[in-house]
């Protein structure tokens, strides 16, 4: 549900104000569905729990030629919600799904802030790739053989996702990408 809330969150701040369907439709064309494991339902399911907890305001608008239809705007809280939610995103390694979101959001946060969060994931996923090493060298006592095969893969996949990280910090350092300034959200085409 995180990197829904992050998405919905998002788009509707870029947007300054949405509707379920523009909602729905813009993360379609991004492939949300693939890559976030968004489902049209669970958007809705989304804009609804963001309204109770305080994060979104709704209010009804007349429709383009046809019924009335609700749309939603982020409050404050909600903008604070999203910078968190990116920022865990980029920070903490392991679930590929807010990672994808959080890529997709980085806009949201100061350029500095996104390359520090960056730098924290760089310094887990070295972490994470020593004891991976130590363990399929044997650090962890007797495995299956079979077992090793795993290993190398967890171990290629964080090679892979640091190498990526550090990609992007050298990138992000040498301005790539439009970021928030100060409390500024970038202009971003929703």
């Amino acid at each position: 549900m995180s990197a829904t809330r992050m998405l919905v969150l998002g788009v509707v701040f870029w947007a300054g104000k949405a509707h379920g369907y523009q909602l729905r439709a813009e993360l379609l064309s991004w492939r949300a569905d693939s890559w976030a494991r968004v489902k049209p339902g669970s958007l809705y399911h989304a804009l609804r729990k963001a309204v109770d907890d305080g994060m979104m305001v709704d209010s009804v608008e007349p429709g383009d030629g046809g019924p009335e239809r609700t749309v939603y705007a982020v409050t404050p809280a909600g903008r604070v919600e999203l910078e968190r939610l990116v920022r865990a995103g980029l920070s903490v390694p392991g679930d590929p799904t807010m990672l994808n979101a959080a890529v997709a959001m980085l806009p949201v946060l100061r350029r500095e802030v996104a390359v520090e969060m960056l730098r924290q994931r760089v310094a887990r996923l070295r972490i994470q790739l020593a004891e991976l090493e130590s363990w399929r060298s044997g650090g962890a006592g007797v495995k299956p053989e079979h077992v090793n095969e795993q290993a190398g893969l967890w171990i290629g996949q964080t090679v892979a996702d640091l190498e990526w990280a550090e990609g992007l910090i050298e990138r992000i350092d040498g301005g790539a990408y439009t970021f928030a300034v100060g409390d500024e959200p970038p202009a971003i085409q929703i």
